[in-house]
């Protein structure tokens, strides 16, 4: 899972600096009719490596591509802001954290809306529906959970993987916790877990950029994602988002950048 202006990246030290930036702008002013964090900018905080969804690409003016991204890019571009990427930890936005703290105005991540995490975050209408799925090295006889009694399922925290792995799994199987993609898909490959369970896309792009595993399974979780916001702090950017993505529907570049990444 954006591309125009320049890049702020730093999951922490640069996050408190924009939150302590955000304290002057509480009250929308004529040059920041939607309250963003930053006026004329757009904020988005991403979870990265997530590819498809989020990744680094030098090639492009914010050093960072995506279906996300791409897409967060044209939403500030509906509403005249500027896009701006903080490089963020999934759990403090799955959890609402960064987005309370007012690191960013927008949580841009293949965030799936669940009823848990509506209870600390407003979403978006949902921009893109997802499956779980498990991953294996070819020719590893791995071909369900089940196959998995007494060996390491890599997941990674906070995630709906993480909760389907947990649930679904042999009793005598281990989870193995990830802060990232970035940690869990080269521990895959290192032969640290055994499988990786997490969204369908991601696995699948594994599986694009290394044929030498295979997705064995899908599960059918009815997943939606959707772009997240702290909770009640700002509904006009909310509308505004929701506004700008109907409108990217409608007149076919949602599909354009869909189809990029998912064709």
């Amino acid at each position: 899972m954006a591309r125009l202006p320049k890049v702020i990246v730093g999951a922490v030290g640069v996050a408190l600096a924009l939150a302590g930036c955000s304290s002057t702008n509480n009250t929308p002013s004529a040059e920041n009719s939607l309250g963003t964090i930053t006026a004329g900018s757009l904020t988005i905080c991403s979870d990265i490596p997530f590819k498809p969804f989020e990744y680094e690409d030098a090639s492009t003016p914010t050093g960072y591509t995506g279906f996300d991204i791409d897409l967060m890019s044209a939403i500030a571009g509906q509403l005249n802001l500027k896009l701006v990427v903080v490089a963020t930890d999934f759990d403090a936005l799955q959890s609402g954290a960064a987005l309370a703290a007012g690191q960013c105005d927008v949580g841009a991540s293949a965030i799936t809306i669940t009823d848990a995490r509506k209870a600390n975050i407003d979403f978006s209408d949902p921009y893109y529906d997802s499956l779980q799925s498990l991953l294996v090295p070819v020719n590893s006889g791995i071909t369900s959970l089940a196959d998995l009694a007494g060996k390491r399922i890599g997941v990674q925290t906070g995630t709906t993987g993480e909760t389907y792995a947990t649930q679904n799994k042999p009793a005598s199987a281990t989870i193995v916790s990830f802060p990232s993609d970035g940690e869990e898909w080269p521990a895959l490959q290192a032969g640290q877990v055994d499988a990786l369970l997490q969204d369908y896309p991601v696995n699948n792009q594994h599986v694009k950029d290394d044929p030498s595993y295979v997705i064995v399974a899908k599960y059918q979780t009815d997943e939606q994602y959707g772009f997240a916001m702290a909770q009640g702090k700002n509904p006009a950017l909310l509308q505004a988002i929701n506004a700008a993505l109907q409108t990217l529907r409608d007149n076919g570049t949602y599909t354009t950048i869909y189809d990029k990444y998912f064709s």
